[in-house]
């Protein structure tokens, strides 16, 4: 295990339940790598629809492999999920600005990292609301809150600098961009709008978007920095920070390297 510290925040929404996996993956290499782990929770609707992506739920296709794939997925990180039975893309709007409001509260990490827990439990696998003030303030309890603490957190998030805050950290999340060389062209590339980006061959254009969804990975070792989407990058993660992956569940090996 190499000695040296490495930062990575991790921006998620608890209704990605890709998030989650990510989520309980980092939080069990934590110590098995080294690292500083920060949670940055953010609003996956803001971050698909500014970075010009569509919903899982758009395309019937892609919706009817993440059923099946979760299915897999699930047991092999020993997460065990089912996916409700509707899902609205604003579902997670109230639920991201209560955990954004602990966050903000100054609670201990473990609070947050348990709140977004129980989150993903109820949507994930007792398919149980999350948008209602009383389905978070179930969710607080059962992550150790008091009922005191669980009813200042409802009226903080309601409030307009939390609303700021859980904004501001999910246009952090698009900040993350990447300028790229265009090989020689033979038509003009276009953008989201329709118009020419690039009219002749040879042009640099402007940086592209790394950030279309959740989870998003930043990690940062030795003054370098790499970004990774998705669940399923842990072997490319272990190869920059130089550490070994063995699988979703270090305490039980999978692979051995």
């Amino acid at each position: 295990m190499s000695n040296s510290r490495k930062g990575v925040k991790l921006f998620y929404d608890v209704i990605s339940p890709y998030s989650w996996l990510a989520f309980e993956v980092l939080c069990r290499y934590r110590n098995v790598w080294n690292i500083d782990l920060t949670l940055k929770p953010a609003y996956l609707t803001g971050v698909i629809y500014g970075s010009g992506n569509q919903p899982a739920g758009a395309n019937p296709s892609k919706l009817m492999y993440m059923v099946s794939d979760l299915k897999l997925t699930s047991e092999y990180f020993g997460v065990p999920m089912f996916r409700p039975s509707s899902i609205s893309e604003k579902d997670s709007l109230n639920a991201m600005r209560f955990v954004t409001a602990i966050a903000e509260k100054g609670k201990d990490g473990d609070t947050l990292e348990r709140v977004s827990r129980e989150l993903w439990k109820r949507k994930w696998r007792t398919q149980q609301d999350i948008t209602q003030p009383a389905s978070l303030t179930d969710a607080g309890l059962k992550a150790g809150l008091s009922a005191n603490e669980v009813e200042e957190i409802l009226t903080l998030s309601k409030s307009q600098p939390i609303k700021d805050k859980l904004k501001s950290v999910t246009e952090e999340a698009l900040e993350y961009r990447v300028s790229v060389y265009l090989y020689p062209l033979s038509f003009p590339l276009k953008c989201l709008c329709g118009k020419n980006i690039i009219k002749h061959p040879y042009t640099i254009f402007f940086p592209f978007l790394q950030c279309f969804g959740f989870p998003f990975i930043v990690c940062n070792v030795n003054g370098k920095a790499k970004v990774f989407f998705g669940s399923d990058r842990f072997e490319l993660m272990a190869y920059f920070f130089g550490e070994k992956w063995v699988g979703p569940q270090p305490d039980k090996p999978t692979v051995q390297m």
